[in-house]
Parts: C-alpha cells; structure tokens; sequence
C-alpha cells in the first residue's frame, strides 16, 4: 500500500487510538489535512481559533480524559503561538503531542519564510522535541512521541514535520498501539513508607500529579479512610479526593489559607503522592525545609520520575511508582497484614484541621452589589455532582479554587502554570469530550479576552460551556500587588471592557449581565437550561482586590495602619 506522509501520520494516530486532534489549519501540513478528510469519522479534528487556544484545548483533553492530547499547528507563528499550550502541558505533567508543520528539507536553515528551529526552541518546555527527516520514520517518531508523553512525569512531546517529507510517498505500516505500564513501587519501599507512617502522631497526605484514574481515586480514598488521614490536595489537583469527606483539608495552592499551611506545617510526617514540591505547593519555598533550613519533618516522596526525589524537599524515604500504583501497593499492604498501629490516636488532629479548612469556607461581604461569596456558596448546593469546573489565572479564580467543593464525580481543569485564557478554551475541550456534561469555566474581564475567539469553535464544535465572565475593570491580581507595595500609585491595570454580553450573543449563546447577587440565581438556572451555552457577565467591584483584601485594606496595610 503506497501513501503519502500526510496518510500514514494520519494512520499511525489511529493505531495509537487518537479519535481527536485540535488545531488550527495550515498551509505547511496540507497533506495531514487531506488525509484527515477521509477519515473525520474516526478522528475528528476541531478547527480553533487561535494555536494558543488550540493547544490549551488538547492539555485540557488530556487532562480530562487521561489520554495523550493532539494539537496541529503551522510553523513559525502557529508553533510559537501553541508554545503556551506546551509550558502548560509541562507544568501541569500533562501527555500531550504538539504536531508542527515545517518549511521543506531543502530549505532548512536558510531564513526560510516562517521558519524556526524547534528543536532549540522548544528545548526546557517539552520532555522530547525531533524533526522527521524521512517518511518512513513517522511510525517510529510517533510510536516513540506517545510512549515519551507517557512514560515517567508525563509530559508533552513536539513533533516538526517538514512539508515535504508529508507529500513523500512511503509503503512503511504504523506501529502498534504504544502500551506503557505503570511503575509498580518496590515492596520494600510500601514497606518504609508504612513503617514512618506507624510512628507518626499527626500524618498528612499531600496527593497531586497526573495519571491518576477512577479506581486509583477510588482506592485512595479506602487509604485515606483506613489510615484516617487528613488529605491535602497540591495546587489545582482538588478532584483527586472528595471534598465534602471529612479528611479533605484544603489545598496547597496559590493564595494558601492559614488554615491549610498550618496543616502542612505542624505535620510530623508528610506522604507525598506524586506531586511534584513546585513553588505554590511549598508556600514560595518556605515549606519542608525547601528554603535550605533543617526541617523535622519526616517527607515521604512518591513519583513516577526520580528526578523529582529531593529537587526542592529532602525526602525520608522514597518510591518511583505510578500514582494508581502506589495506592494500590499500600492498600494491598493493609489488607494483607500490614499496620499503621492506631490510627485513632491522630483522629482528634485529622478532625481539627478539617474543622480549620471547613472555617475557610466563610467568606466576608464584599464590595458592591455582587458578592462572589454568597454566589459561590449558593453554587456549591446546586451544581450537578459530575461538574466540570474550568478557570484561567487572575485573583477570580480564588472563587473556584477557594470556595467551590469538588466531589468524587466533580473535575477542575486549571492550569498549573498560572496561564491566563486557559478557562475557555478548556471549557470547549470538555464539552467536546463530554457533551453532556455541565461545563462552568470561571473567567476574569482580562483573562477571558485573551481567547475569547474560541467561542466561534464553541460555536461550530457545538460544545457550548457556562462562561461566567467576573469583570472588575482591572487587572485586578496586578492591581493587587500595586497597592500592596505601591499604594495609590495604580498604573497600567484599569481595563475598559467591551460588550462581553453583545459578543457571546453574536456567536449564538445565551448571554446576560449580572449586577446583583439575586440575579445571578435565576440567571444560572436560564443558562444551564439554555440549548446553546452561556455567557453570564458578572459585574463586581473594583475594589475588592481579593475575597479578604480591599483597596483600602492594603493601602492600610502599606502605611502600617
């Protein structure tokens, strides 16, 4: 059977069960686009708006799915442009293949018209970068790209793909299905880890990283249960345990309560399952001995890769396992003999830091006639239980990060690098994914602007999510730091804000402006009843710089009233 390039790439993503690719078309992988045409049954491609927004929607796939995420772009522009979608796929350890179309062989290194190199482009953002040189290496390259973004901290892989190389024509098949099995810990690393935990007197579990699946959650939360641990989640990893159970409490995120960081702090021994010690985990490095000081704490380190064992925490002990892997391993340990003495001598600690997180809840009046904390109160009784929520990044998303309970069916998708625009586009991934399902993506007025054109894939995807836009008229986490450390002195951070209203109307979706909380009720009830998605614009007050933080607060603050 003699193909083209574009064919056989199109046929290797099939063998390795690919069903959906986003992207944005380009002149530089015509062949692919070609190919795809014949078989859009099989492996729909999403066209996008933007190759930021496209390359944010596969990570959110990803995410969401647990499957390796696909995104094509065109070269020069369209790559740089996706490079967002690649750091986020990395900080977020998120499998993802990012597919670039390139100038042609003979043209390579001559300031070709939008020409980069990739390879030292990309390098510190994805965990592989390679440009195919011949056609009958696409099985191998692409066989070896999904087993890379799976393998270990998974990750994302790029992919350059020379236009010519795509027209040749080849006879080579694609390779089998790429099968990566979890790392399974030693028996007698469970053995350590059980060993600490059976001398600890207040033990917390900090559980965060990818990979995880339903019975990995599942089996967890039997662990939790048995050893009645109190569970931290890592930043943004809050549906990986129950947070209506009585041994979530919190997460170690961005804009960390006291609550939680004392739960962190005044723990004798830590397990952590495979997240990674990243700077909002650590309190900005001031955790666990992060920041270089001796610490008493007793660390126990589970990942996938070793590379992460004492990168930034000194680790007692240590375990290269997969996260369903190790759960599994120390439940299995329990139930076959193993022992964590009395668990009932920490259930008085495990009760009062719940009690401390559950104290988090309570939000103060805020300014103006919209109070995000009375909304999000009423949303945590009325969303469904198997909710996606989606944000970006701005102090908004303290609302669905601080304030919002995720149960075991309930999903948030929210990028750990701290990326604006992330939300909509990851709304629409999920509606792809999940057509039934309740999508809420929580947007601020300037995060949302930076990839609001996605709502025309929303529009022709047929995925439409529930946008709230939250609109202070400011860049209000910058605005924020401004009159922390220069009070009055606003500079650069008032926005003047379109019709957020007039603009979801023109792509088709029911749309409202909110002004006051006993709006947003009935309002919300229109949008989740609506055919077509919703956009609800949220007016709230300027000065409200954070849920606990006003203008005049800092400004208070800064003169040391």
């Amino acid at each position: 059977m003699t193909r083209t390039g574009g064919e056989l790439l199109v046929d290797c993503l099939l063998a390795q069960g690919v069903d959906k690719a986003f992207g944005v078309p380009g002149e530089s992988y015509l062949a692919v686009l070609d190919a795809l045409h014949d078989v859009g049954d099989r492996l729909g491609y999403v066209p996008c708006r933007q190759e930021g927004g496209a390359a944010y929607m596969a990570e959110a796939w990803a995410r969401l799915t647990g499957r390796v995420g696909v995104c094509f772009v065109t070269r020069g522009p369209g790559a740089t442009n996706a490079s967002i979608g690649v750091h986020t796929a990395d900080q977020g350890s998120t499998p993802m293949v990012l597919f670039v179309g390139q100038v042609g062989r003979p043209h390579r290194g001559l300031e070709a018209f939008q020409e980069v190199e990739y390879t030292t482009f990309f390098d510190g953002l994805a965990k592989w970068v390679v440009e195919v040189d011949d056609v009958n290496d696409l099985p191998r390259v692409v066989e070896r790209a999904f087993k890379v973004a799976l393998t270990g901290r998974r990750g994302p892989v790029v992919v350059a793909l020379p236009e010519d190389v795509l027209r040749d024509l080849t006879t080579v098949q694609p390779r089998p299905k790429v099968i990566v099995a979890e790392e399974a810990p030693l028996v007698e690393d469970v053995r350590a880890i059980l060993d600490l935990l059976v001398a600890a007197e207040r033990p917390v579990v900090l559980v965060g990283g990818s990979g995880w699946d339903d019975r990995g959650r599942s089996t967890l939360a039997s662990f939790v249960e048995a050893g009645d641990f109190p569970v931290v989640a890592s930043f943004r990893r809050h549906d990986l345990f129950d947070n209506t159970d009585s041994h979530y409490c919190g997460e170690a995120g961005v804009g960390m309560p006291l609550a939680v960081r004392e739960t962190l702090e005044k723990a004798d021994v830590l397990l952590a399952l495979c997240c990674r010690f990243g700077e909002m985990t650590t309190g900005g490095y001031t955790l666990f001995g992060s920041d270089g000081q001796k610490s008493e704490q007793r660390i126990l380190h589970v990942h996938p890769s070793t590379y992460e064992f004492g990168k930034v925490v000194p680790p007692a002990a240590t375990a290269q396992a997969g996260p369903n892997a190790i759960v599994a391993a120390l439940a299995t340990a329990l139930a076959t003999g193993g022992s964590l003495g009395e668990p009932a001598r920490w259930a008085d600690w495990r009760a009062e830091r719940r009690a401390a997180f559950e104290a988090t809840l309570d939000c103060p009046p805020q300014l103006g006639n919209l109070d995000m904390g009375e909304v999000t109160a009423w949303m945590r009784d009325r969303l469904p239980a198997d909710v996606v929520i989606t944000n970006g990044a701005g102090n908004f998303s303290v609302w669905p990060n601080k304030f919002l309970l995720y149960g075991p069916k309930a999903r948030l998708l929210a990028p750990q690098n701290g990326t604006m625009g992330y939300g909509l586009p990851a709304a629409v991934a999920a509606k792809v994914s999940e057509p039934d399902r309740t999508v809420v993506c929580f947007a601020g007025d300037g995060d949302v602007q930076m990839t609001i054109q996605e709502l025309g894939t929303a529009l022709q995807a047929d995925a439409r999510p529930i946008v709230l836009v939250l609109d202070n008229s400011s860049w209000g986490t910058i605005r924020m730091y401004q009159e922390l450390h220069h009070p009055g002195r606003v500079s650069a951070t008032d926005l003047v804000n379109p019709d957020f209203v007039a603009i979801a109307a023109a792509y088709g979706m029911h749309a409202e402006r909110v002004k006051r909380t006993d709006e947003f009720a009935p309002a919300f009830e229109r949008a989740m009843s609506s055919q077509t998605g919703a956009l609800l614009h949220l007016i709230t007050a300027t000065d409200q710089l954070n849920p606990r933080l006003t203008v005049a607060d800092a400004r208070r603050n800064a003169s040391g009233g």
